[in-house]
């Protein structure tokens, strides 16, 4: 299957050998007992993943590698960002029994946990596009620390994109920030000096009506970002905002899901805000080994 929203581009960063190497030590610090004392340890295999349901795999590299690092040989992978139907295999390789057991549920949770986020990004943006093909599906930093390579990796295989990968990087003003400078009045004059010292970066505001909207884009804003807002409000936000001020982006954010994405989305928004794809059930991927004839 192919799907131009589950695979925008090819050639997905991977993640570094530590990260392969940590995942690794974790599940098997000392060998693998089991295989050990059964002494099949060196009798010659092989191992398969395949999905159960439509699925965006990915870290299949990662997965593979994994592999390799524990003694196998890859045999075929489909890369990270492919589309694929039920019951299709995407990985396979060889080995002795003890690399394959060594590599097997590692490789495994590496691969439901990040397909999972895959899949639900791309049906993300298959209703947010189905509704506004314009818009693009954001994902935010609220990712559960030490995941925010993997994360990042499968909303990237699902067509989505990083809405801010960290704090060093972007800048987005909240109500937080106003609460240190004492009025949005004194947001608005700072705006132009940060305008001036961040030139090359874009300026998010968030704001809680039109009002505060028009005042950040006259400021210099670059994206105002609306937080929760009624659907009629924010369809009323983005016309007025787009007559006055079409250069400047508008954000939802807050509550946006795979049930309501069309929706947020037929408002007319540039961006859709969300994290809602980090949470949920991984992919059911099944996993067949047997011994080599």
């Amino acid at each position: 299957m192919s799907d131009p929203t589950s695979h925008p581009y090819p050639g997905l960063y991977p993640l570094p050998d530590a990260e392969i190497e940590r995942f690794l030590q974790e599940d098997v610090p000392y060998g693998d007992l089991t295989t050990h004392l059964l002494g099949i340890g060196g009798s010659p295999g092989r191992i398969s993943f395949s999905t159960r349901h439509e699925t965006v795999v990915c870290c299949t590299e990662e997965a593979g590698r994994m592999l390799e690092k524990v003694g196998c040989t890859v045999t075929s992978l489909q890369p990270s960002g492919t589309l694929l139907a039920g019951d299709a295999t995407f990985l396979e390789a060889t080995g002795a029994a003890g690399s394959l057991h060594a590599g097997w549920k590692a490789a495994l949770n590496l691969l439901e946990a990040a397909s999972g986020v895959a899949t639900r990004t791309h049906a993300l943006v298959r209703e947010a596009r189905a509704a506004n093909p314009d818009v693009e599906v954001v994902s935010t930093r609220k990712v559960f620390s030490g995941t925010k390579a993997v994360a990042t990796k499968a909303v990237l295989a699902g067509g989505g994109m990083p809405h801010r990968l960290g704090l060093s990087e972007s800048l987005l003003v909240f109500a937080q920030h106003v609460a240190f400078l004492g009025s949005q009045e004194e947001l608005w004059r700072r705006l132009a000096e940060v305008k001036t010292r961040a030139k090359e970066k874009k300026i998010g505001v968030e704001v809680d009506g039109l009002a505060a909207a028009r005042a950040a884009a006259a400021a210099g804003a670059d994206v105002v970002q609306v937080d929760k807002m009624d659907l009629d409000e924010l369809t009323e936000f983005v016309s007025a905002m787009r007559a006055e001020w079409p250069v400047v982006l508008v954000a939802a954010a807050g509550g946006v899901n795979q049930s309501n994405a069309g929706a947020y989305a037929a408002t007319g928004v540039d961006l859709l805000v969300t994290s809602s794809m980090y949470w949920g059930k991984p992919a059911d991927i099944c996993v067949r080994m047997e011994a080599a004839e």
